[in-house]
């Protein structure tokens, strides 16, 4: 029988095996590095360095990598042996401190968004000592941060420890007003990946999920989801043994795996894991994802963590939830239970709703893609409209707080001071599916990330955006005469400024965008509209002043990320013209071929041929108005690599070749409900989504 405890965690370099292999002094220095940030001797280094390699030689291990995340939103990896020639034409087993600290990986290949000239190669890795080493395929993995020459970043590491630091300065400026003895404060992060799982030889047979990650023609199949009989249903016993082998690799990898079951699409499923320091929990998720791809192949699936895989049932997404918290073992927003914890939390809470809505903007390009554009707001995932839920009873105190009143609630008359919160239980209302950014009884939970977003990039902005909003405040207590009445003050007039990003109700409905514009909050349905925020002169100016990105990376970013999303949609347009071309056209026509001469066959011999003659009718209209759309669809890709500049690609991409996809898609679709099942070249829908045992 499986020993969990024994396995959890059984291939890191964690605290355990550092106590148990360090001296004491390269111990506490290394846990000095760790806690305080101080910066680590090449001497100290060393002494980790060997013991490192030790235990992972131990382990079978032949490599080490720095480990790191360029702006593919992917991890990256270049593996170098341990050996070490002697004089004697042997080899030696060496790592150094050095070595262990920084690398020299070639980055040439990364998006850089214009950051250094392609023949700018050198790029250079640094060991982030707060995440633990840990050992994959036989390599000891350490996990960096990685920069150019000049000391850009060029991944999504760099920027969130930065914006961590951001937060911890802001949260105890904040803090030290209330007399706290708290000497850091640290985001976590609780990452909920959503995902796909169908047969790998069905896989196979479609160039769309090959070169995409999603089916880019396919009409439904007969059941979707509508009975809701997937969601928390019995697991498959394929399926389930995928998951017991995803969880104890996981485990072995220290990686707070905690729960699973089917999500509401056919195949689609959720691992969710215990709250972690959002560094590490971002190392932990670009594991997760990397293992279930990994293992879906062991097990005969493939898994897919495109957003949106297939139209017509819900995608995927990676539920953030975010939460702050202090090295005492306070959680900033949890209510508590006596007045002092009462007002810190309300302080922490109004500035998260300050934050929320004044950076709506950036928020929403936090999460911009191809893939989350089919999602957001599509009856499955949040709008693409930023509000907050925080729950009736909530949002009634606050109300109360706004008009000056007492809150008359069922559990406890409230005056308005410093106690200004009941003893406020968690969970006392809903959840809303609908709300982008909903409170959840102690955290927020941000609902719009895509399933293979990074989450280091929607965490970096929640991070800086609340660390100014931290800031704001304490400027304005730190110089008030009596300290009550300006908290109190400030905390009515933030709440009264921020009502309009308060909403409780369905952000589904059609009257929701209507009355969003009402309110003044932005729509930003798409990631040409979205991601030039980034760089805009208030947000280039929030990033520089916390040191999390310099304008130079902000406009590094827009580039990278506008380009990738020409590049994907160009690769599935050219991808749809090939599927047309070589499969689905040709497999209508060799159908109306064989329908046309049984109906001749059947007109011979004096039998009726009303079916044949008809349907070949029908095929052979929506074949000419496939192969019309097909080349208006070439015509727009044609067009489309002319255009030069980013920004303007990306729009025409959005405006006229993703139209243009959209309207062979649908005929195609049509005619796939038409053709006979064995003349199709492609697993079905129902296939894909039903035949898995």
């Amino acid at each position: 029988m499986m020993n969990v405890p024994e396995l959890f965690g059984s291939d890191v370099f964690n605290e355990a095996v550092m106590k148990e292999r360090l001296p004491k002094q390269t111990y506490k220095a290394l846990k000095k590095t760790i806690n305080d940030g101080t910066p680590l001797g090449l001497d100290v280094a060393n002494v980790v360095a060997n013991a490192m390699k030790d235990w992972a030689c131990e382990k079978g291990c032949t490599h080490y990598t720095h480990w790191f995340q360029p702006m593919t939103g992917l991890t990256a990896e270049k593996l170098d042996s341990f050996i070490s020639p002697t004089e004697e034409g042997h080899v030696i087993m060496e790592f150094s401190g050095k070595e262990l600290i920084k690398g020299e990986p070639d980055a040439s290949s990364f998006p850089s968004g214009g950051l250094r000239a392609t023949f700018e190669a050198r790029g250079y890795t640094a060991w982030d000592p707060t995440s633990f080493a840990f050992i994959k395929e036989n390599t000891l993995c350490i996990p960096t941060a990685f920069c150019s020459y000049n000391g850009e970043a060029l991944d999504k590491k760099t920027p969130l420890l930065r914006s961590m630091e951001a937060i911890n300065k802001s949260a105890l400026r904040v803090l030290k007003l209330f007399g706290s003895d708290a000497t850091r404060v640290i985001s976590n992060v609780g990452p909920e990946q959503e995902y796909f799982l169908i047969d790998r030889e069905m896989y196979s047979h479609r160039k769309d999920l090959i070169y995409t990650g999603r089916s880019l023609y396919g009409a439904p199949a007969p059941k979707g989801q509508e009975l809701e009989d997937h969601y928390f249903g019995t697991i498959k016993t394929r399926v389930a043994a995928y998951m017991k082998d995803l969880d104890e690799q996981l485990w072995k990898l220290g990686v707070y795996a905690k729960t699973k079951h089917n999500e509401v699409a056919p195949a689609q499923h959720e691992l969710a894991p215990i709250f972690g320091t959002t560094n590490i929990a971002t190392d932990h998720n670009q594991l997760t994802m990397e293992i279930m791809k990994r293992t879906a192949r062991k097990h005969g699936f493939k898994c897919l963590l495109h957003e949106k895989p297939f139209a017509g049932i819900n995608g995927s997404g990676k539920h953030n939830n975010w939460s702050i918290s202090t090295n005492t073992g306070v959680n900033l927003l949890d209510p508590g239970k006596t007045p002092a914890e009462n007002a810190q939390f309300l302080l922490f809470l109004t500035a998260v709703i300050k934050a929320v809505y004044k950076h709506q903007d950036v928020l929403r390009a936090s999460v911009a893609s191809a893939g989350n554009d089919h999602r957001l707001g599509a009856n499955e995932a949040p709008p693409a409209i930023i509000s907050i839920f925080l729950g009736d009873e909530l949002t009634a105190i606050l109300d109360a707080i706004v008009n000056g009143k007492k809150y008359e609630g069922e559990h406890v008359d409230m005056e308005i001071g410093v106690d200004v919160l009941p003893n406020f239980p968690k969970d006392t209302t809903d959840r809303n599916r609908t709300s982008p950014f909903a409170f959840t009884g102690n955290k927020f939970e941000f609902r719009m990330p895509g399933s293979r977003l990074s989450c280091a990039g929607p965490n970096t902005v929640i991070n800086t955006i609340i660390a100014e909003t931290l800031d704001d405040f304490s400027e304005k207590l730190e110089s008030a005469s009596d300290f009550k009445a300006a908290l109190n003050e400030l905390i009515r007039t933030t709440i009264k400024e921020c009502e309009p990003i308060i909403f409780n109700g369905n952000g589904y409905s059609d009257e929701w965008p209507v009355e969003a514009e009402k309110r003044g909050l932005l729509n930003l349905k798409s990631t040409p509209e979205a991601v030039p925020t980034f760089a805009t002169p208030e947000n280039i100016a929030l990033f520089e002043k916390y040191g999390v990105y310099t304008a130079t990376e902000l406009h590094s970013r827009v580039e990278i990320l506008l380009d990738e999303y020409v590049k994907t949609l160009n690769i599935e347009a050219l991808t749809m013209v090939d599927m047309a071309k070589k499969d689905i056209l040709p497999a209508a026509a060799s159908y109306v071929k064989d329908l046309a001469e049984t109906a001749n066959l059947s007109k011979n011999i004096g039998a009726p041929a009303e079916f044949e003659t008809e349907l070949v009718k029908k095929l052979s209209v929506l074949m000419a108005d496939m192969y019309k759309k097909l080349g208006a669809l070439e015509d727009a890709i044609v067009k489309a690599h002319d255009i030069t500049d980013v920004a303007q690609a990306a729009n025409y991409y959005h405006d006229v070749v993703f139209a243009a996809m959209g309207e062979l898609r649908a005929t195609a679709d049509e005619i796939e409900v038409s053709v006979g099942e064995k003349y199709w070249p492609y697993p079905t829908y129902g296939q894909l989504l039903f035949y898995v045992k």
